[in-house]
């Protein structure tokens, strides 16, 4: 019986040594797949938060005193260049008027008497030329109360939507008081802040009178449906935040924008030379970026890098490596650093193709 169990024993102990050798070995055969980084030009999208502006936003404010007498049109409503929207009373500035129209028929009765005279050597000259500065004078003043009653009549100045009203009928107007904003949304000017190097790469690839094309992210996360233009950009920077602020212009022909909207301006920035390797080669420690670099023996070193931008599936590598590098491509979680592997080489442009890649 003891002899049965020494051998019991003994074969377990062959069969542990057997399945640890057998795991030894199949660790030793396992090869990684390893690739370079590659360098190309492509381009990513940035975002900027912006500002949505109406190429035309105004105030219509009363130019004269006097009674709202009518108001015709309604809070957001769509208003055609000319429609009459307000009317003050108009009862004092008419009879402003008729005073006026009937002085100039004197004056000019005085003048045509005057003339009269003055062709028989009655009257001088001079006397000629008063009457004429007196006729002159009634004129102005026709036309200027005529003016003055137009100004009962506010128009709308352009096409465009009313915003809140910001009086009633029958309220006691002064001159110059807010009667509502007028919006001219067929098209939208779109602002947004760069930061000055990102000012500097724009300014520097840009062909000269070429205008870059923009997106829109509305605030629903859903990107507006017409494509925008960048049109200017002003003329000094911001010394507190380093910013410069850019103008795109966007059409608005389903009036879906309006005045004081908020989003973020989706814009193409072109790299040139970009030296791109995958996300999955990467991994994170205490926020930082590492991979996996082999070295002439095959052995893994940990080296940080420094990501500039990030595509669909690949990071843009500004620090940490070179073209010449070879990186752990898969099994990052399964080698220690130190650690000498088995590798096969794969050439990057073949490692892209099997990604789906965002690049020009």
């Amino acid at each position: 019986m003891r002899r049965f169990s020494i051998f019991i024993g003994l074969l377990v102990a062959m069969c542990y040594a057997s399945c640890e050798s057998n795991k030894h070995e199949n660790k030793e055969e396992t090869k990684y797949l390893v690739s370079s980084p590659i360098q190309m030009d492509t381009s990513i999208t940035k975002d900027y938060v912006c500002q949505i502006h109406s190429i035309r936003h105004i105030e219509l404010r009363a130019l004269e005193k006097g009674y709202l007498q009518h108001i015709y049109v309604d809070e957001g409503q769509h208003v055609k260049k000319g429609q009459r929207m307000f009317h003050i009373m108009p009862n004092v500035y008419q009879a402003d008027l008729q005073k006026a129209k009937a002085e100039a028929e004197v004056a000019e009765i005085e003048y045509k008497n005057t003339k009269l005279l003055a062709d028989g050597n009655v009257v001088s000259a001079n006397e000629l030329a008063m009457a004429k500065a007196e006729l002159d004078r009634a004129k102005a003043e026709v036309s200027l109360a005529e003016t003055h009653l137009g100004f009962t009549d506010i128009r709308a100045p352009f096409d465009g939507i009313m915003d809140h009203l910001e009086v009633r009928e029958g309220s006691l107007l002064d001159e110059g008081e807010l009667l509502t904003k007028l919006s001219d949304n067929s098209k939208m000017w779109v602002y947004f802040n760069v930061p000055e190097a990102e000012y500097l790469d724009y300014i520097t690839t840009t062909k000269k009178n070429e205008k870059q094309q923009v997106e829109l992210l509305m605030a629903n996360n859903k990107k507006f449906n017409q494509a925008g233009i960048v049109e200017t950009i002003e003329g000094e920077f911001n010394h507190e935040t380093g910013n410069i602020a850019f103008r795109a212009t966007f059409p608005n022909p389903d009036g879906i924008l309006r005045h004081g909207e908020t989003g973020s301006i989706l814009m193409k920035v072109p790299l040139d030379k970009a030296m791109l390797i995958p996300q999955k080669a990467t991994f994170e420690v205490l926020d930082k970026k590492f991979v996996f670099v082999l070295d002439e023996n095959g052995t893994v070193q940990q080296r940080e890098i420094v990501v500039g931008a990030e595509l669909p599936h690949l990071f843009v590598v500004e620090k940490g490596l070179s073209l010449n590098d070879k990186v752990l491509l898969e099994g990052i979680r399964m080698v220690r650093n130190g650690e000498k592997i088995h590798y096969e080489f794969e050439k990057p442009e073949s490692v892209l193709s099997h990604l789906e890649l965002y690049a020009e």
